[in-house]
């Protein structure tokens, strides 16, 4: 499955440094559907995924999606009263029972990125369903836990914040690309321009994979986007009107066909989370093919398949190796020589792969340790 972003329009990109923003804009809002913030000053939470199970996060704020939702406006500041304070050097833990729980009748809240991001921590998250003689006790008693993965903050992004803070908010705007050295990072689209209006730097909030983090910090200077229109034949304002529009559809149909490719024609699997009305709140993984883009997130469509809310999350190639060993692993029911024959290699070089890929501890000692003196009397 893919991701439909039809009734999003691409406007001409504004550039900060390496850091590139793309305005959507939308002829017309999505009916019936709003976004708010949720906003949490200390940002320490516990999330409850289970009844007996929880984890502890850095929680920086949490989206609440409205339903049937009218013309109201959306409040996403708190301003202290006069004589308000708060003590200071202490977090208070909030409480989250799910990632995405119903508030309300017509109110659902959820956490950005982190429900997206849970899909793919637990990818396979049980481990191996047979016991077979090369997976340690640990592996069989526990599976992947723990499992960890590196993220940055928004704010650690090199120049994003300058750029949002400069960057020319689009009439009728409901979303933005955001490009690292021109490498896609995220992609975030909200039903109403209103929404989008209050939620434009929440972005300095979210996740962002180390790559990205990389390449905004590493990069040099990305060139802007520079209409350049030929005067001659252009007698009138309308000449030059039908001009102007000839570029910025040459330059969204160069954004949608190569630079947002990557995203826009992967291949998806998407997992049901909560349905209201027309709208369903989905999380997806990608198809972790190597050598290509591998975005995660979440999505809540419309009746027809159209985002009505997107925000996703690139992937490392290291993350997208990991992935893709647990895809392979899992569709051969976690035997070793099966596995080793679809990726085209043996189980002696797979096992130094899982090993590599921080999965070495799931493979019993004296297994490992044989593989190795295969792949060196190999040499």
């Amino acid at each position: 499955m893919s991701i439909d972003l039809t009734g999003l329009t691409a406007r001409p990109s504004q550039v900060w440094g390496g850091v590139r923003l793309v305005p959507l804009v939308r002829d017309e809002p999505v009916p019936g559907l709003r976004l708010a913030p949720e906003t949490y000053d200390e940002g320490l939470g516990v999330v409850q995924v289970g009844p007996r199970a929880a984890y502890v996060s850095y929680i920086p704020h949490a989206f609440v999606l409205n339903f049937g939702a009218g013309p109201e406006a959306v409040y996403g500041t708190h301003l202290d009263q006069p004589g308000e304070s708060r003590p200071p050097g202490r977090a208070r833990l909030r409480f989250h029972r799910r990632m995405a729980r119903r508030v309300d009748k017509d109110r659902l809240r959820f956490l950005p990125l982190h429900l997206a991001l849970e899909g793919y921590l637990a990818l396979h998250f049980g481990g191996p369903a047979t016991r077979w003689q090369e997976w340690s006790d640990r592996a069989i008693r526990n599976g992947l836990s723990p499992r960890c993965e590196e993220s940055y903050t928004g704010a650690a992004v090199q120049g994003l914040d300058e750029a949002l803070r400069v960057f020319e908010i689009h009439p009728g705007q409901c979303g933005v690309l955001v490009y690292a050295a021109d490498a896609l990072a995220t992609a975030f689209v909200v039903p109403h321009p209103d929404d989008y209006r209050v939620l434009h730097d929440t972005l300095l909030l979210d996740l962002f994979g180390e790559l990205i983090y990389h390449y905004a910090l590493l990069s040099a200077p990305v060139p802007a986007f520079g209409a350049r229109i030929d005067d001659a034949g252009v007698r009138t304002l309308a000449d030059l009107r039908a001009r102007a529009a000839a570029q910025t559809a040459a330059w969204t149909d160069f954004h949608d066909g190569v630079m947002s490719r990557g995203l826009l024609a992967g291949e998806y699997t998407h997992q049901h989370v909560h349905e209201v009305g027309e709208f369903r709140l989905s999380r997806f993984l990608p198809s972790f093919a190597r050598g290509r883009e591998n975005h995660l997130g979440e999505i809540v469509t419309d009746g027809a398949g159209r985002a009505a809310y997107l925000k996703t999350y690139r992937l490392s190639e290291q993350q997208v190796r990991r992935g893709h060993l647990l895809a392979a692993l899992a569709r051969n029911d976690w035997h070793v020589e099966d596995t080793a024959a679809e990726l085209g290699t043996d189980a002696a070089q797979l096992g130094l792969r899982l090993e590599r890929a921080g999965f070495g501890s799931l493979i019993r000692q004296d297994v490992m340790d044989g593989y190795r003196a295969r792949v060196r009397r190999g040499r």
